[in-house]
């Protein structure tokens, strides 16, 4: 069996260094980010290792207002259709949810990254959430 193509550390280290990793599925093309034992899309596990554009739109979006522990809600979450690539799910920051409605959709943002700690009885390794922020454009189309 061959190791695996992209690793959850080599995805955390590719966040840090600015960059995107995900996987594109071998069979049906498909980008899958964060990566994951098989493609989203067609369950294959032939995929490798690709780099994803950091700009993307909103699709659509929740306010969380009830969250899990270590989170403070209210926060929004939005599935954000990346440039040419995956749809991802991620946390909409910089903007008070109490006033999130839905001029939000179709905005512009750039994907970024924070950590977030786990339960001190999983495994330890500490977890990461992506982040969302308007780019320009979406600031100027928010106002």
């Amino acid at each position: 069996m061959s190791s695996y193509p992209l690793t959850f550390n080599e995805f955390k280290q590719g966040l840090a260094e600015g960059k995107l990793l995900g996987l594109k599925c071998l069979e049906c093309g498909e980008g899958n980010c964060p990566p994951s034992a098989v493609c989203a899309a067609c369950g294959s596990p032939k995929l490798e290792k690709s780099s994803f554009s950091k700009d993307g739109s909103i699709r659509t979006f929740t306010v969380i207002r009830v969250g899990p522990e270590g989170f403070h809600a209210p926060y929004i979450v939005a599935l954000v259709e990346l440039d040419g690539g995956p749809w991802v799910l991620g946390n909409l920051i910089g903007l008070d949810a109490s006033t999130a409605g839905m001029d939000l959709i179709n905005k512009r943002v750039s994907v970024s990254s924070r950590a977030i700690p786990l339960d001190p009885g999983t495994s330890g390794i500490e977890g990461v959430v992506l982040t969302f922020e308007l780019t320009q454009d979406g600031l100027e189309a928010q106002q």
